[in-house]
């Protein structure tokens, strides 16, 4: 889970206005990071598999919000992929 300063600075450097803390740029980006944590949870505890689902949940929710992104704005995906380093 991320604590309140790590994702306000997500939110600071990815949002696209002044008061935006829901677009899908910056929601994308705050999945990627509680992803990341995941990842790193489980590396070490392999038999959690409460997380495990909820990694795959978020996973998920991260491909809708970018396929949503590509066919809404595709400049804004290409430059969201590149600063997250995505696939």
């Amino acid at each position: 889970m991320l604590d309140k300063a790590k994702k306000e600075k997500i939110i600071e450097k990815f949002k696209t206005h002044a008061k935006d803390t829901g677009s899908p740029q910056v929601q994308i980006a705050i999945l990627s990071a509680e992803i990341d944590e995941l990842a790193k949870h489980l590396k070490t505890h392999k038999k959690d598999h409460s997380s495990r689902r909820g990694l795959l949940k978020k996973v998920g929710e991260r491909r809708r919000l970018l396929q949503y992104l590509k066919k809404e704005d595709e400049k804004a995906w290409d430059k969201l992929v590149e600063q997250l380093k995505l696939k």
